[in-house]
């Protein structure tokens, strides 16, 4: 089992850029396939951002060219760094991970934070 403590979140302007970090610990036998998901009020949770314990990433068609997804495998540590910055990105952000399958964009991992705060305002 993994936990999973989101942070990096805040308030910024249009245009601006935050990073995200997760931070694992519990298991370190095991390698996990993680991604982040944001919910904005009213809507369903979307896929964001994946990465495979091989390090291939995908990230969504709404987030590409200003999201990019990484892990630090030492730290145990996964990042969304997020530049151009819109009002519609404005959510909560949450980082996932599974041990058993990569599951892409898709919410069906085992392991949730609780996650962080994102708006951005115009």
């Amino acid at each position: 089992q993994v936990q999973l403590v989101e942070s990096g979140g805040g308030s910024v302007q249009a245009g601006g850029s935050l990073r995200l970090s997760c931070a694992a610990s519990g298991d370190r036998n095991s390698r996990y396939y993680m991604a982040w998901f944001r919910q904005a009020p009213g809507k369903e949770r979307e896929g964001v951002a994946t990465i495979s314990n091989f390090g291939t990433a995908t990230v969504a068609d709404s987030v590409k060219g200003r999201f990019t997804i990484s892990k630090d495998n030492a730290k145990n540590t996964l990042y969304l760094q997020m530049n151009s910055l819109k009002p519609e990105d404005t959510a909560i952000y949450y980082c996932a991970a599974d041990n058993t399958w990569w599951w892409g964009l898709n919410a069906r991992y085992k392991y949730w934070g609780q996650g962080t705060q994102v708006t951005v305002s115009s």
